[in-house]
Order: structure tokens, then sequence, then C-alpha cells
């Protein structure tokens, strides 16, 4: 066994250093999938969100506003939305006595003649028909024997008021249809006209189209079958400036041309 001192850079010999108080050297790289320093985990923004000094991410304004200087969305308006349009008073007749041109607004009104044609196709429309009904009453036998139709219902017995209830039902039932429906009759449809409320131009309502239709049909069909139309057409004729007959006036109505 050798007796030799044990050389100086044995380490059992050496004592450990003592730790040094200096300033620390800098960190080597940050090890895979760990953040950096003063990041939050996966490269997130730290805490308090936004950019530097608390003020918001890019592309918006505080309080979810847009950018500066950004156009706003189409039909955004102002804050409180975008006003209606100003109601023309004048418009169907809403002012005829204000001073005004009481049909400024409205379409021109119906060419009088073309009335007249159109109530002849829905006469012929309703009153074909009702000529084959009324076979089973009789209706032949009592015109050739004479009398008109007046005379014919009132001496027909049931079978003349059964008839009767029929056609008043026919025709009536026919023109509140269809001038509720879209303000046309057939005739008026071939003859490029509408029925329109005087106030506003709309359809009439189920209330109104039953009114015009018992004015205009049913003195017709119980006494008047002559006179009544000849009546209607007087006062369409004189009526200024909106040509209104009787029917249309109990109805608040008017006949306007639809012809482009």
């Amino acid at each position: 066994m050798s007796n030799d001192p044990p050389p100086e850079d044995d380490p059992f010999r050496k004592r450990p250093q003592e730790p040094q108080q200096g300033p620390q050297e800098p960190q080597g790289p940050t090890p895979p999938g760990e953040p950096p320093p003063g990041e939050g985990p996966r490269g997130a923004p730290p805490p308090g969100g936004g950019g530097p000094y608390g003020t918001p991410p890019p592309g918006g304004g505080p309080h979810g506003s847009p950018p500066p200087g950004a156009s706003p969305p189409p039909g955004a308006g102002s804050p409180y939305g975008t006003p209606p349009p100003p109601y023309d008073s004048h418009a169907y007749g809403g002012d005829p006595y204000g001073g005004g041109d009481p049909l400024h607004g409205m379409p021109p009104m119906a060419d009088s003649a073309k009335r007249i044609l159109a109530r002849v196709v829905d006469w012929l429309i309703v009153g074909i028909p009702l000529l084959f009904i009324g076979i089973p009453f009789g209706i032949y036998r009592g015109v050739a024997a004479g009398g008109g139709f007046g005379d014919w219902v009132a001496d027909g017995g049931t079978g003349g008021w059964v008839f009767q209830i029929i056609a008043i039902v026919a025709f009536v039932g026919y023109e509140t249809l269809m001038v509720r429906r879209s303000g046309q009759t057939l005739g008026k449809k071939l003859m490029k006209m509408r029925v329109a409320m005087l106030n506003d131009g709309s359809t009439p309502d189920t209330g109104s189209s039953l009114t015009r239709a018992v004015v205009l049909w049913l003195p017709q069909l119980i006494c008047c079958p002559c006179l009544w139309p000849l009546l209607l057409l007087v006062f369409i004729l004189v009526d200024k400036p909106f040509k209104q007959g009787l029917h249309d006036k109990a109805a608040k109505t008017v006949v306007v041309s639809t012809a482009p």
C-alpha cells in the first residue's frame, strides 16, 4: 500500500464553494412546452387582455362600437332608426276641402264608359248561370206569359221567392268576395280598374265590400231593376271629383284606373 499524499486536485480534499452574491447569469433556453416568462399558457397575452396600457384590442372601439373611420352597416341608420317619410294628407282625398288638389297622389279615376262595360260583364257572369238555375222554378214559363220579372216573382209562389233569394245571394256574394279579395271583379279586371278605399287607396275590407254590394244589387233585385242602375249611373256622371255612385258613397270607396 502506498503512503503518498493525495494530489491537489483530489475531489475528496476540496471544500464546497460558497454561493456568489453577484448578478445572476441569464438562464438558458426555455425548455420545449413551457411558456416564456411574462406570458400566459401557449403564448396567450397576460391577464387583463387588450393591448398595452389596458387599451382594447384592435378591430373595434370602446363598448363594441365600430373602429374610427369605418362606415356603418347598410340599413343601420341613426341610433334611433330612420324616420318614416312624411304622410301626404292630400293623397286619396285625405283633405278634399283644404284648398289643395283632392286628387293629388291618386291614380286617375276610372272612365265611366268602362265602368258600365265592367258592370255588364259581371252581370253576364252571374246572370247566365242563374238562368239555368231558374229552369226548375219555372222562370221561362212566367216570363213567356207576358209578365215582367217582378210580376213573376210576386205571382210565382214559393218557387219565385226562393229563386229571388238565390239571385240576391249570388250577385251580392260575388261582388263582396271579389272586391274584398283584390278590389276587382272579373269585369273590372278586364277593364283595368279596381275599387279602393277613398282615405288611403287600400283594398276594401269585408264590411265595406258587403255594404257596397248590398247598395249596388239589392234594390235592383227586389223592386227597381231598371230605375236603380240608371240612378247609380247619374250619380257617377255628376259626382265631382271622385265619380262616386251611391254604393261608393255608402262604402266610402272610389273606382280608379290600373292601366299603366
